[in-house]
């Protein structure tokens, strides 16, 4: 991934460097896993912790092997004596040392995004919770529907995160297995009691079976659920989006000292962290299907996996982290203009409580259809005349009084009724005691 969008957390994480240390840290625990089954001589491994790799010379020993392990093995081998060196990758195979270490270092960057989607959660609840009984505009297909609560906008947001969080959890716990068993994955080379000994060390399990490579499915699920929540993320980013909208004017994502919109136009304040978070969900969530491909892989392996995956991991989980610490940053400085909320559910002259009125008029006696038809021919005549208003209408329609008084009238065009059960929702959720909100 681009440095423009990468931290230095993920940055060290996928670095040449720290990929050849995990490789040689696992070509060690191999050596100690032999010493202990006495097959190695006893003090080996302890001098193998003075080897070291410098990925300049892994790449000199590669342009002439073409083979990135085997120069790996030169390189880390050429630091400590040849008596030494000669039991650098005894009784492996490659991917013994390669998945194994991917498997690690996708643990790890999960353990990070883990990390992450704690604190923005953190954040959007005190959002959630602060803007509880907050009234806003509830829209379908970007139309005014019903006034609902700020509240529950952000309330969803920590529920979806929060599914995320268990998702990627479960996607950390799948790929937490190595594979230790040689060219075919049955032992021919190596005992199983090495692949359990390596993997108490790099806090992991071996998988129950193995070809040469670890099954890619593990891997697959992985970035489905880093894609997944960059659908959760572009969620939260398009809304936003929507909200700072000059005809809008709800929400607004942070705007710092200095700063500047437009190189053209001095007033522009625009939405340009919830894009980038938009723009960028697009290629996590491309990474889906070039992970399913790597799935099927011709008999106990093959390597076309292999530079998919070199791409896919680091910039996947590199981009998770990164849109997280965005968000983060959005909600943490978010704008919230509660007056134009409100401004905004009275935009229509009380066109959003057409439901009410429905309702209610059932209930007086009159028939469904019928009242349907009336309350929609009301409606219709104030979107394109706003005077009368909608509510004045329905207030000087003699049918309709037969049925409804004016202060019954009146009484339908209140916000609280769609605020009522707000706190039945937040103590279903979790976000509320039970003693709260009485």
């Amino acid at each position: 991934m681009i440095s423009r969008y990468t931290r230095p957390v993920m940055e060290n994480l996928w670095s040449d460097q720290n990929r050849y240390n995990r490789w040689l840290d696992i070509e060690r625990y191999v050596v100690e896993a032999w010493e202990s089954l006495k097959v190695i001589p006893q003090g080996v491994a302890e001098r193998l912790k003075q080897a070291t790799v410098d990925p300049e010379r892994v790449n000199i020993y590669e342009k002439t092997f073409h083979h990135d392990v085997i120069a790996f093995i030169n390189a880390a081998g050429e630091t400590v004596s040849p008596e030494d060196a000669k039991y650098i990758h005894f009784g492996l195979t490659s991917t013994d040392v390669v998945d194994t270490a991917l498997s690690s270092l996708i643990r790890d960057s999960l353990e990070i995004i883990l990390e992450d989607l704690i604190q923005l959660r953190l954040v959007v609840r005190e959002l959630a919770v602060r803007y509880k009984m907050v009234p806003i505009m509830g829209r379908t297909h970007g139309i005014h529907a019903e006034p609902t609560s700020f509240g529950l906008k952000l309330a969803l947001w920590w529920l979806e995160l929060g599914r995320d969080y268990d998702r990627i959890g479960r996607a950390r716990d799948m790929i937490s297995v190595i594979k230790i068993s040689g060219a075919v994955g049955n032992y021919a080379n190596i005992p199983p009691d090495i692949e359990e000994i390596v993997a108490q060390k790099l806090r992991m399990k071996p998988a129950p079976l193995s070809t040469q490579v670890l099954q890619r499915d593990r891997h697959a699920e992985v970035i489905s659920s880093l894609a997944i929540l960059a659908g959760t993320l572009d969620k939260i980013a398009t809304e936003i989006r929507h909200l700072q909208r000059t005809e809008v004017g709800e929400v607004a994502e942070p705007f710092e000292e200095g700063q500047r919109g437009s190189s053209a136009m001095p007033h522009k304040r625009n939405p340009v962290m919830a894009e980038q978070i938009s723009g960028l969900s697009r290629i996590l969530r491309g990474y889906v299907t070039p992970a399913l491909e790597d799935v099927a892989l011709w008999h106990e392996r093959d390597i076309s996996h292999s530079s998919v995956e070199r791409v896919i991991f680091p910039d996947a989980t590199t981009l998770a982290d990164y849109l997280l610490h965005i968000v983060t940053r959005i909600m943490q400085g978010l704008t919230v203009n509660t007056k134009r909320m409100r401004e905004n559910i009275d935009l229509t002259g009380g066109l959003v409580f057409s439901q009410k009125i429905l309702l209610t008029l059932v209930e007086a006696g009159m028939t469904r259809e019928e009242a349907y038809k009336r309350v929609q021919a009301h409606a219709m005549a104030a979107m394109h005349e706003s005077v009368p208003s909608f509510k004045d209408r329905i207030l000087h329609d003699p049918d309709l009084s037969q049925y409804l008084s004016a202060e019954k009238i009146q009484s339908l065009f209140a916000i609280e009724p769609y605020l009522k059960e707000v706190d039945t929702i937040y103590r279903r959720i979790g976000l509320l005691d039970d003693k709260e909100g009485e």
